[in-house]
């Protein structure tokens, strides 16, 4: 049976779970391995944020290209 893939994160989600990653690594009390899992999910949703805002600039610039012909 093939392995599901993990839906993608809205950008809102991304972002929350992003808030809280930061909060717990602020907060410290976690062990070595806690905190570079919690950094590298860090990084993996500071990508699907980024993503999200690229894939919306597109759409806004093709939005005004597509006024402005």
């Amino acid at each position: 049976m093939a392995e599901k893939k993990p839906e993608t994160p809205s950008y809102e989600q991304a972002r929350e779970e992003l808030v809280e990653v930061v909060r717990t690594l602020e907060a410290g009390g976690t062990t070595l391995e806690e905190s570079l899992a919690l950094w590298e999910r860090g990084e993996q949703l500071a990508t699907i944020c980024q993503d999200w805002l690229d894939g919306a600039r597109k759409r806004l610039d093709a939005a005004i290209e597509a006024d402005e012909e």
